[in-house]
């Protein structure tokens, strides 16, 4: 079974706390985990040391192990030097298309 790498919520409303939890990727977003590797608090600045907090040895053994961060803890992974270069860009959106089209004909122009 797939393993993930994801936030769970928690905290009061309109004030959220995140845990970076490994868990089944069946198991509800805040319900049954494998192991709890971090936390997330939005609220603190950007800047503020305990506002993403990563066990850096737990998150490798799990990659090791084949678990797929998600988008957003793929981001904290990338921006703390664990992973780098783990930033996935999903390039779904409405001007996908238009960006990929200016790239490629930027690299055409060149």
């Amino acid at each position: 079974m797939a393993v993930s790498i994801r936030l769970a919520r928690g905290g009061a409303k309109k004030r959220p706390y995140y845990r970076i939890i490994v868990a089944h990727g069946r198991s509800p977003r805040d319900g049954r985990f494998l192991d709890r590797v971090g936390t997330y608090n939005p609220l603190l600045p950007k800047d503020h040391p305990e506002r993403v907090v990563i066990d850096e040895e737990k998150v490798k053994r799990w990659l090791e192990h084949g678990a797929q961060a998600s988008d957003r803890v793929a981001r904290f992974l990338d921006w703390k030097g664990i992973v780098p270069g783990a930033t996935r860009r999903r390039g779904t959106g409405k001007r996908a298309a238009e960006v990929a089209a200016r790239k490629a004909e930027a690299e055409a122009s060149a």
